[in-house]
């Protein structure tokens, strides 16, 4: 590649700060960064075709896809290859970054399996940008689909479960402020730089404030495993409406700022009023995750169990639930009669007593539709949700080389969308890596 060498994308419009830009975009394939938008003289000229530019993707949350749930170890060169295949799945999405997810395991598999997820990239593929551990901090009663029994107290410090060689590569940790002795637990957390979120919670208000004036910076899906918002006793998912500190030369130290807060916006977790309120509340904290587990990119059916679910799982449209009993006769049979759907805006289908939710099979991009279909927002909106809120949460926004953001000096981690939200191309460190059937005019 000459030195210098450049690209410029015309006859198109870029994402920044939840507005449309009416601009062109210029990127250096040597450099794999953004340029100035001026001064630049020859190069390949991309036309658009009036398409818009977004920033890549970021996934906040993921315990699988396409198969592969992250807690399945079984060898090193398996793990690895499936990795891989992850991080380039996840690009055809039009993700270029992501944590990967591990639930509540062993501390054995916990040490297992962190070595392995140190961040990196991968050829043709989304980056790895390092793991949330989601738990085992966390509250019995707010279980989910975790197992319990692996649940451990703050006594316990992260080294012993997670492996002191293994914080380095924790970035996320979600944690029951609750917990006896939560506020050491989460200076520890603090110390080895690994942020931390509030959520399979019964915690109060008042108990999610001092957590947050601890230096707390986030919800886990809100509403989601969490005690519930009551008029009188509005609980951790309260805490989204505290309003942002005026700025100051010398803020006060009793300032406490507002979290960051996931939603999961598949319809089955959240009713969509629930998605509207929050996301309306304070929209430029908010982040979308799917919280997907394998069966997301998979036909609808029964499966086995992973390493983390030890029951037969059920993937029914957008829906994903663990099942308690399984029918024999089923067992080992892909579902083969068209799933029950919700019409547009209504509330979830309930759940038999058979059944528990266990993550989410939808895409972000599929998120970004149903959030615009709820709450009224624009196409620019809801890609902030999925790209600048989550990258200043991770804090890889602001630095040279920094992502989530379309502005001089940041990767050049992109995606090509339709008006519509359909992802056309995805184009990683300056290099398109995947394109939909039929590109721009498909």
């Amino acid at each position: 590649m000459p030195a210098g060498w450049f690209t410029t994308f015309t006859n198109c419009s870029y994402c920044l700060n939840g507005e449309v830009v009416e601009d062109h975009l210029v990127i250096s394939e040597e450099t794999g960064t953004i340029l100035k938008r001026t001064g630049y003289i020859g190069g390949e000229i991309v036309d658009l075709e009036g398409c818009i530019i977004a920033p890549g993707f970021l996934e906040l949350q993921t315990n699988g896809v396409n198969g592969f749930h992250f807690t399945n170890f079984e060898n090193e060169e398996q793990y690895a290859q499936k990795l891989g295949e992850t991080a380039r799945y996840y690009a055809t999405q039009g993700v270029t970054g992501f944590w990967v997810t591990i639930p509540t395991v062993s501390a054995e598999d916990y040490q297992k399996i962190l070595p392995h997820l140190t961040p990196r990239t991968f050829e043709h593929g989304a980056s790895l940008l390092g793991a949330h551990v989601e738990g085992p901090y966390l509250s019995p009663s707010k279980h989910g689909a975790h197992n319990p029994s692996l649940f451990a107290l703050p006594s316990v410090p992260p080294s012993e479960i997670y492996g002191a060689s293994n914080l380095p590569n924790i970035k996320l940790a979600t944690i029951a402020p609750e917990l006896p002795e939560s506020t050491s637990l989460l200076w520890n957390h603090l110390s080895h730089k690994i942020r931390v979120s509030l959520g399979h919670s019964s915690a109060s208000y008042a108990t999610g404030l001092s957590a947050l004036r601890c230096g707390a910076t986030c919800l886990t899906h809100t509403l989601n495993a969490m005690s519930p918002f009551y008029s009188r006793d509005p609980g951790l998912a309260g805490l989204i409406s505290l309003p942002s500190p005026s700025p100051s030369p010398s803020p006060p130290t009793s300032t406490v700022h507002p979290p960051f807060f996931s939603l999961i916006p598949d319809g089955q977790h959240l009713h969509p009023a629930t998605v509207s309120l929050f996301y309306n509340t304070a929209p430029t904290r908010c982040i979308l995750i799917t919280d997907s587990v394998e069966l997301a990119g998979l036909p609808d059916g029964t499966y086995p169990p992973n390493a983390q679910i030890h029951h037969w799982q059920r993937k029914c449209g957008d829906r994903a639930t663990l099942i308690k009993s399984l029918p024999s006769s089923s067992a080992h049979t892909q579902l083969s009669t068209e799933p029950p759907r919700d019409p547009p805006g209504s509330s979830p289908q309930r759940l038999s007593s058979n059944e528990t939710l266990v993550g989410s099979t939808i895409s972000l991009s599929t998120g970004m539709r149903n959030l615009q279909a709820w709450t009224g927002c624009t196409l620019s909106q809801a890609v902030r949700t999925v790209t600048e809120t989550p990258a200043k949460m991770m804090g890889i926004d602001a630095e040279d080389g920094g992502r989530g953001v379309l502005l001089e000096g940041r990767r050049a981690d992109f995606v090509v969308l339709r008006d519509d939200g359909t992802v056309l191309q995805t184009w990683i460190a300056g290099q398109m890596v995947w394109e939909a059937e039929g590109g721009l005019l498909g």
